[in-house]
């Protein structure tokens, strides 16, 4: 018996405001709301993913389009509803999108907890050589092979506006 979101989908965009709103209340602020508002403005979004339950957005992740390298993504933000907290419905949230990810051969940067985002195939140590705004002991990088790139992160102003 199924009782949770067993599966993921594209966001649909009437589900806009929704998503905004569980945000709002999974990170008790607007900051990652604004974030993906700025986001989806700028045109920055590469793809938006959502845990649909009995009609509610239970859970929502966002990779956006880095301004260099160009061809790598962000992970963020990744939210679950209040009340679903807890349930490792984010892990799986995150795990399913970045087999997506794979298949598609496309590296990812994602700014957490290591041990959040280390069973999706991050690794700190393989963004040792990335040079971001954020702390190194928080970034994450996951992409084909197993090379530790070296390069210069860029994140669309979005996040600077947003205050992310």
């Amino acid at each position: 018996m199924v009782v949770g979101p067993d599966y993921m989908r594209a966001m649909r965009t009437a589900e806009a405001d929704q998503v905004d709103l569980m945000l709002r209340q999974a990170f008790a602020g607007d900051s990652e709301a604004r974030l993906v508002c700025n986001l989806r403005a700028a045109g920055q979004i590469e793809m938006e993913m959502v845990l649909p339950w009995e009609g509610e957005v239970l859970g929502y992740l966002a990779l956006s389009r880095r301004v260099a390298p160009q061809i790598w993504l962000a992970l963020a933000p990744v939210a679950i509803a209040p009340a679903w907290q807890g349930r490792r419905l984010g892990a799986r949230l995150v795990a399913m999108t970045m087999k997506l990810v794979a298949i598609k051969a496309q590296s990812v940067v994602v700014i957490g907890k290591p041990s959040s985002y280390a069973r999706a195939g991050f690794s700190v140590a393989r963004a040792a050589g990335l040079r971001t705004p954020y702390p190194a002991h928080v970034t994450g990088f996951a992409g084909p092979g197993d090379d530790m790139p070296q390069a210069e992160v860029t994140y669309p102003d979005a996040f600077a506006r947003s205050g992310a």
